[in-house]
Formats: structure tokens, sequence, C-alpha cells
């Protein structure tokens, strides 16, 4: 007996031809947010440290901090922080069942996205 294949698998799988429901890229986007703070912390204390250490080891940090790529590093991670508090929150408050429904759950996910974004963007007023 011939074994036979399924042919209705698909050909190929396009990861960017997928259309997720916001509540899933917020969720993804609450992930990727964690990594970034678990790298992010570790170099804020390191930079803390450094710029404790002496007058010329505080000038050394202020001069880093001060160059533009460490300001867009640092909108980064403020957006980081912010989107990944909110969702956060939003997970929390999900597991108690407020916002859960399907209505409430896509409203709450783009009040994430859009907060984070605002808050990155007052962020980036205020530095740049």
């Amino acid at each position: 007996m011939k074994a036979t294949m399924n042919t209705r698998r698909p050909v190929f799988f396009n990861l960017l031809q997928i259309q997720m429901p916001v509540g899933a890229l917020t969720s993804i986007m609450h992930r990727v947010t964690g990594v970034l703070l678990a790298i992010g912390v570790p170099f804020g204390i390191y930079l803390l440290d450094r710029s404790l250490q002496g007058p010329q080891s505080y000038r050394t940090v202020v001069e880093l901090v001060g160059q533009w790529y460490f300001k867009v590093a640092a909108i980064v991670f403020v957006w980081a922080l912010a989107h990944h508090l909110l969702a956060g929150i939003r997970h929390l408050s999900s597991d108690i069942d407020i916002g859960s429904l399907l209505p409430a759950g896509r409203r709450s996910a783009w009040i994430v996205n859009v907060a984070g974004v605002a808050v990155a963007l007052l962020t980036a007023g205020v530095l740049l």
C-alpha cells in the first residue's frame, strides 16, 4: 500500500503575512520589553556605580549620557519600562476577570500600546 501525503498542509509559513490580533502583539511585546529591561537594568546599575567612583568617573558618565545614541537608548528603555509595566497590569487584571472579555481586552491592549508610545514620546521631548 502506498503512503499518501497530506496535500492540505501549507507550502510555506511566512510569519510576516500573519495578522495577529492586537492582544497577541501586546503580549509578545510584553515579553520583548522584559528582555530589554533584563539587559538594561544591569547596565544602568553599572553606570551608577561608575559615576560614584570619583569626579573623573562621574565626568565620563555625564559625557556618555550626553551622546545622541545614549539618549535614543534611554528613550527605548523608558518605552520598554512603560510598556512592560502597563502590559503587566493588564495581564494581572485579566487574571482576576477585569477586562477579560474580547472587546475590553482589545481596548486595553490598544491603551497599553498607545500609552507606552506616548510615554516614550514625552521622554524624547525632554531628552532631545
